[in-house]
């Protein structure tokens, strides 16, 4: 059947990695938003029966959307869409006692909720096609580089790489990775994000690449960060230093504990005096499913902390407990943080 899920800001459709969980995902919906279709209702049944993880996914899905923290981001959700008031919630609206009140905004909120809680778009075919090596959420990945070179890719990262002639050229499509460059004063060795250039002849650094800015710190050796928006815009950095990059400009220098930058090479993830939105940011990138929050009583609060990586749920689990957030599961593994 056709996927018909889009939301009312860029009519953009989404999918769910799995098939099947799509399929009840796209049957519940047009379900509740037509409930006197019968011929929707045969095709259903029909699509039902025809595989028991058919009826094990819809199951699912209604557990899912029976959850009184689903039904808040779904409402909050639709409010920021339309800015407009929606009624009062039936809590999940049964199939067999359709309630027609929510179905004004139940498309924009169908399609956002699939989104924020962890219905991923389709896949990021760019990133695919232009990198050469690619890790998946929670692993990691040691890559040597033709020049001997090594780099190691964090969670959820992408590199492409270019050593063609004298070239030593790498693109950090996302995420973070980790270089230890074979010095060679005629081969510089460059390293590109979104918004800087690293520079450098032998020395070992990471980069870690966002949506609003790229971090680089460095290990050992020297390098010179350019900014791509001002090229004239340079800064050097010694051993135990690190800056950010952004679209408008280059960070001051700021001095950083080894121990704490680079823990991640040790399969930990150390956070001092750090807010717990960007902390609960940082660990969601290794647990590799949606982890949603309901609301930002939260957000502000200073935390302090060592994880291990292998658990990335736990550890998210033991960060909401230090600021008395509840935990709920969702089929999949969705997190909700209320």
């Amino acid at each position: 059947m056709g996927h018909d899920r889009s939301n009312s800001v860029g009519e953009q459709a989404f999918i769910h990695p799995d098939p099947v969980m799509d399929a009840a995902l796209d049957w519940f919906f047009r379900l509740q938003g037509e409930p006197g279709n019968r011929d929707l209702a045969a095709r259903f049944e029909a699509w039902r029966v025809a595989d028991p993880s058919h009826q094990k996914a819809f199951e699912a899905v209604g557990e899912a959307w029976e959850l009184p923290e689903a039904e808040e981001v779904a409402r909050n959700i639709a409010e920021q869409i339309s800015g407009a008031e929606v009624p009062e919630p039936a809590n999940v609206v049964p199939l067999r006692r359709p309630r027609r009140a929510i179905l004004p905004w139940l498309g924009a909120a169908a399609a956002a909720i699939l989104l924020a809680i962890g219905v991923q778009q389709y896949p990021a075919l760019r990133i695919q096609w232009e990198a050469d090596y690619i890790t998946d959420a929670g692993v990691q990945r040691e890559v040597a580089l033709p020049d001997g070179s090594k780099v190691i890719l964090n969670t959820d990262t992408a590199i492409a790489v270019d050593f063609e002639g004298t070239k030593r050229s790498v693109r950090l499509l996302k995420g973070e990775a980790y270089f230890d460059v074979v010095h060679n004063p005629s081969r510089p060795f460059d390293v590109t994000a979104a918004f800087s250039q690293v520079e450098v002849k032998g020395t070992a650094f990471s980069v870690h690449r966002d949506d609003d800015e790229d971090a680089v710190a460095l290990e050992r050796g020297h390098v010179e960060v350019t900014s791509l928006g001002d090229p004239s815009e340079k800064v050097d950095l010694e051993p135990g230093q690190a800056i950010t990059a952004s679209a408008s400009d280059i960070s001051t220098v700021r001095s950083i504990d080894g121990a704490v930058a680079f823990a991640w090479l040790k399969g930990q993830v150390v956070f001092q005096d750090q807010s717990f939105k960007s902390v609960l940011h940082d660990l969601q990138r290794y647990y590799g499913h949606a982890v949603v929050r309901t609301g930002s009583a939260f957000d502000d609060v200073k935390v302090n902390g060592r994880y291990r990586l292998d658990d990335p749920e736990l550890a998210i689990r033991s960060l909401a407990t230090t600021v008395g957030a509840s935990v709920t599961r969702l089929p999949g593994g969705i997190l909700i943080l209320r």
